[in-house]
């Protein structure tokens, strides 16, 4: 049996970033450590940190500590937060992935210069609360194609006559060339500024997945059950293999379904760690 591993599989810089800065923060032993939200969006990751002393919250209301210190997860947060924690002289560290902060920066701007902002990606997704709260009153979202009619309307009865397009930055790529085009199509009398958000290591990611779920006999896609790029992996692997599952742990593997493949490939999420793919690989290399 053939093992295809994917190259781009496991840690993606921001989440590494944000998990190895968490880490270090517990170096100071005589302050409570925080975490606004799940660090990222894995199961295995969250539970090692709880159990290295760092809490989970959902809302600075639950900060009892005054010398503490509270994470900024990888997702980022709305800016309403950030002036609430500075009124409240709550001490953040923020670890937002520095992709998530562009799009901020860009929402910001564009929204002083009086664009009317569209946001590809999922409404309620964490990194897309933060982002709509930099884009201003004039704005919508798209989740998927069906909802780019009801932008377009949007658009054209806002009064506005320029439009700026981003994306999350672990929507699907294909996707949002598609969503692209029919804006393109429906809004001639518009200028539209349209920047392609998705993060470089989400476009390889997908594309990597692509190519090795044509070549083998089943596509294992290792991720959290809650993390939207992990989601998208495994849509891609459905695509262009006749079988494909999804995974949070090895543990979820059902040995016979795959041991008659000859060729099985492996991707994994941008916040799954190392140890959950050698660990899958190890259980198929026994077979």
């Amino acid at each position: 049996m053939e093992i295809i591993i994917g190259k781009t599989a496991g840690f993606c810089y921001g989440v590494e970033r944000a998990i190895e800065g968490a880490k270090k923060e517990l170096e100071d032993d005589n302050k409570k450590v925080y975490c606004l939200g799940e660090i990222v969006h894995n199961k295995e990751v969250v539970k090692d940190l709880e159990n290295r002393r760092i809490q989970f919250i959902e809302d600075i209301s639950e900060i009892k500590e005054k010398n503490s210190k509270t994470i900024i997860r990888a997702h980022g947060i709305p800016e309403n937060i950030y002036q609430e924690c500075k009124e409240k002289d709550i001490n953040i560290v923020d670890y937002t992935c520095p992709n998530v902060l562009k799009i901020h920066e860009i929402a910001k701007d564009y929204n002083k210069k009086g664009y009317y902002i569209v946001l590809v990606g999922a409404k309620n997704h964490p990194e897309n609360i933060g982002t709509i709260s930099f884009c201003g009153k004039k704005m919508s979202v798209i989740e998927k194609i069906e909802d780019v009619e009801n932008a377009i309307q949007e658009i054209k009865e806002s009064g506005k006559n320029k439009c700026l397009v981003i994306a999350q930055t672990t929507y699907h790529l294909e996707k949002f060339k598609k969503i692209k085009e029919k804006l393109q199509e429906n809004l001639k009398d518009i200028e539209l500024e349209i920047k392609n958000t998705i993060c470089m290591a989400t476009e390889l990611r997908q594309k990597e997945t692509e190519k090795i779920s044509k070549m083998v006999d089943e596509m294992i896609i290792i991720g959290g059950k809650n993390s939207s790029n992990t989601r998208k992996l495994f849509e891609i692997a459905k695509q262009n293999c006749k079988k494909a599952i999804c995974i949070e742990t090895k543990d979820e593997i059902v040995l016979d379904d795959i041991k008659d493949c000859k060729k099985i490939g492996i991707m994994a999420g941008a916040s799954t760690p190392e140890d959950s793919i050698v660990g899958v690989t190890k259980i198929i290399e026994n077979i």
